[in-house]
């Protein structure tokens, strides 16, 4: 099972290109990488997030890769790190890092009007032979 989370945004290009600013004054990654094209103006953001969970003594990591176009956002998400297995990473009550971007990019999208859509990853179909 894929831990990738992928989101479309569409809107305003004015709403667009402030919500990366405003989510990395909410949530300050530990590196932060910014690519602007000078033809045509698009951004693309390279975030790591980092999180430290005390119970079970291990750091999860994630990272966010934002491309800002003028008609649209696209964000691409992927977890790593922490523990799995006996130890158990069910123990942590703080809120992950993961889940607080994913709730604040659904929050600014519905505030100022946008258009929000998952990406769901097509299982390629086998083919008989």
């Amino acid at each position: 099972m894929s831990t990738v989370n992928k989101y479309m945004v569409y809107g305003p290009v004015n709403t667009l290109r402030r919500l990366p600013e405003k989510l990395f004054e909410q949530f300050e990654p530990k590196y932060l990488y910014k690519y602007e094209a000078s033809e045509s103006g698009d951004q693309i953001y390279v975030a790591v997030f980092e999180q430290y969970e005390k119970q079970i003594n291990a750091t999860s990591t994630l990272t966010c890769v934002m491309e800002c176009t003028n008609t649209y956002n696209r964000v691409e998400m992927k977890k790593s790190g922490g523990r799995m297995g006996f130890r158990g990473s069910s123990l942590s009550e703080e809120r992950s890092i993961d889940a607080g971007v994913i709730d604040f990019i659904m929050d600014y999208s519905k505030r100022f009007g946008l258009s929000l859509q998952e990406e769901q990853d097509q299982e390629p179909e086998e083919s008989e032979d």
